[in-house]
């Protein structure tokens, strides 16, 4: 009798063991199936401005700089969240000094390549910072090749920032603008960014809400 009792207790454990596991997989396997999901649907369709050709963003972009709060916001909605945040400026300045400045002017003012400084676009779609993104990562016609092979893709979005920000037109039909930072934005100067503004920014962080 005894040894019934015991076969059956542990049967019964066996059973409420193989119940808990089961329970287990199915939660881990929903889980999985949410994250893939969400994964699938957490990035935008960034394509070529001249091709169409869909971009290989994540098969592209170095390794570096891709996990930021930025980064992540931005392939989610394609809105950059570093314009007019002044700490994003100093860095993104450098990368355009490095990368853009040979073709476009060292304040976007059009040299061998179009300005960039005012308010007409020869791609319309770059009025819109996914339409800019997918300009300097995927290379457009002419010279303007891709870069999205060597910049980190949160230094596209501070280069972005500052070619944004050294504008010098009204910028009241500018897409990438909030209705409140249109209200706050000042024509670009040179010579205030020289004396003052670009010390003030190095004092500013770079950084968004969870950054």
């Amino acid at each position: 009798m005894v040894s019934a009792m015991v076969a059956g207790r542990s049967k019964e454990v066996e059973e409420k063991a193989h119940m808990k596991f089961t329970v287990m997989a199915a939660g881990l396997a929903a889980c999985v199936m949410m994250t893939s999901a969400n994964v699938a649907v957490a990035q935008m369709d960034f394509r070529n401005t001249v091709t169409g050709e869909a971009l290989d963003i994540q098969g592209e972009a170095p390794q570096e700089g891709r996990d930021t709060p930025a980064v992540k916001k931005f392939l989610e909605t394609g809105i950059n969240p570093y314009t007019e945040v002044k700490g994003c400026l100093p860095k993104g300045e450098q990368v355009y000094l490095e990368s853009c400045s040979g073709c476009h002017g060292h304040v976007g003012e059009g040299k061998v390549g179009p300005g960039l400084n005012d308010s007409y676009w020869t791609y319309p779609a770059n009025t819109t910072d996914k339409g800019l993104f997918e300009t300097i990562f995927g290379g457009a016609q002419g010279m303007m090749g891709p870069h999205g092979g060597h910049l980190e893709l949160d230094d596209h979005l501070k280069l972005l920032a500052w070619i944004r920000h050294f504008q010098v037109d009204d910028v009241k039909e500018a897409e990438w603008l909030t209705d409140e930072q249109k209200k706050a934005f000042k024509p670009f100067k040179s010579e205030e960014w020289e004396k003052t503004g670009r010390a003030a920014a190095q004092k500013e962080q770079c950084a968004i809400s969870g950054n």
